[in-house]
């Protein structure tokens, strides 16, 4: 699948997370944590949540939360795929909006990325986490790549769905709003 030029420059500038509003607050000493696993585009490793948890002890339920998502994000991304696939069927065949299969294969990835970045603000219990201006550049890489917005949308409801069911009422509860902070921030793509 070819690029566009405009496409190419969007990538590097679609960052979903911005750490900037952490800035100042007692999470400040975990910040570089935070941004070299962003930078390096993974999940927080053991390492890293053992040194935010000493850091910040009061956020080791949440980092465990962070943990459990990450250790299943396989599966929870899968899940979302197929959501997505019984709600558009087709969509991934010859003429659909995730066809050829390296469009599918980057929209099952920028799930993985969702539910990283999900991941942090969860870990880090910052809402918002996201970036506005990455958000920007992210909705302006969709527009040029043509991505389907109803169907993401779709998948990031699925991610939510069956990321939560892997926590009790409570916990449920308490990590909701930070799906809904990117559902609600991709809504305003369309």
């Amino acid at each position: 699948m070819q690029l566009s030029e405009r496409a190419k420059q969007l990538i590097p500038l679609s960052r979903i997370v911005s750490f900037a509003t952490w800035q100042g607050s007692e999470i400040a000493p975990a910040i570089e944590i935070f941004q070299q696993a962003d930078d390096e585009g993974r999940y927080l490793s053991d390492s890293d949540l053992a040194q935010i948890k000493i850091l910040l002890p009061s956020h080791a339920d949440a980092l465990e939360s962070a943990r459990l998502l990450r250790d299943r994000a396989d599966r929870l991304v899968d899940d979302a795929r197929q959501q997505v696939l019984a709600q558009y069927p087709g969509i991934t065949e010859t003429g659909g909006e995730l066809y050829p299969p390296e469009r599918a294969e980057a929209c099952w990835r920028d799930f993985w990325h969702f539910l990283r970045c999900i991941a942090y603000g969860i870990a880090g219990q910052k809402i918002p986490y996201t970036s506005p201006e990455g958000l920007k550049n992210m909705q302006l890489l969709y527009q040029e790549l043509r991505v389907p917005l109803e169907a993401m949308e779709t998948g990031l409801l699925g991610l939510k769905t069956s990321s939560l069911q892997q926590f009790n009422s409570q916990q449920q509860e308490a990590l909701s709003p930070y799906f809904e902070h990117l559902i609600e921030a991709m809504r305003r793509f369309h």
